[in-house]
């Protein structure tokens, strides 16, 4: 028994010894089997500025079964594009990434609180989240009821900008409109002027001919005169 007791502490040095020399850094580079190359992922919000970013919990309603039907949980933004300025909405669900709503901001949308839940709202939308334009009903729960006044604010905002600015597009094209009649009927007195121009020359040139007709006639009348005269001369003599 007292010469086991020694073994069993020697046996215990030489793992210790083994242990010591696996983590034991040698200074040796391993290369990795595969390399991974960074890949660049497009969101296609590039050239869209966030106006507002939220996390919420979105539905539908369900037509045929008349009920709220659950779209997603995850992000909801409004983004507007950096050159045309028209802001649209999208979500996106938080863990797989996968877009739950997809729509333009137009002058027509309102949203309203949802009866019963100061944290909700809801709207109308031509949607394109399934790749084809279906019109929706959404309601949106927030995590607070100042989330959900801040996104209806500036929902409602944007709608009342997109309208100011469709004004302003219906001014300026009616502004072109009238610039381009005004460009049309000066080319029209342009194209009636040249027409009578050329109705003159042709005018001119008939009279010319008339003109030289005549004058051939004239000199023929007298060469016949001049004839007669001889014949009658010969006649008489």
């Amino acid at each position: 028994m007292a010469s086991s007791e020694p073994k069993h502490e020697h046996r215990e040095n030489e793992e210790e010894e083994a242990a010591g020399a696996d983590d034991e850094d040698t200074g040796a580079q391993v290369a990795p089997i595969v390399r991974l190359e960074e890949v660049t992922v497009s969101t296609g919000e590039e050239n869209e500025n966030p106006i507002i970013d939220l996390k919420a919990k979105l539905y539908r309603f369900d037509k045929d079964g008349n009920q709220w039907k659950e779209r997603g949980a995850g992000t909801v933004k409004l983004l507007k594009h950096k050159e045309t300025g028209k802001v649209r909405l999208v979500m996106r669900q938080s863990k797989t990434l996968k877009i739950c709503a997809n729509h333009l901001v137009l002058p027509t949308m309102m949203v309203q609180e949802h009866a019963g839940n100061e944290k909700s709202c809801v709207w109308h939308a031509a949607d394109f989240a399934d790749g084809e334009l279906k019109d929706e009903l959404f309601c949106i729960r927030f995590a607070s009821i100042e989330h959900c006044k801040s996104f209806m604010e500036m929902f409602q905002e944007v709608a009342e900008s997109q309208k100011k600015e469709e004004t302003e597009d219906a001014s300026t094209a009616a502004g072109l409109l009238e610039k381009l009649t005004v460009e049309d009927k000066k080319s029209e007195e342009k194209s009636e002027e040249k027409a009578v121009d050329k109705i003159k020359e042709a005018d001119a040139k008939e009279e010319k001919a008339e003109d030289k007709t005549k004058e051939g006639d004239a000199k023929k009348e007298k060469a016949e005169d001049k004839d007669a005269e001889k014949k009658d001369e010969r006649a008489s003599a």
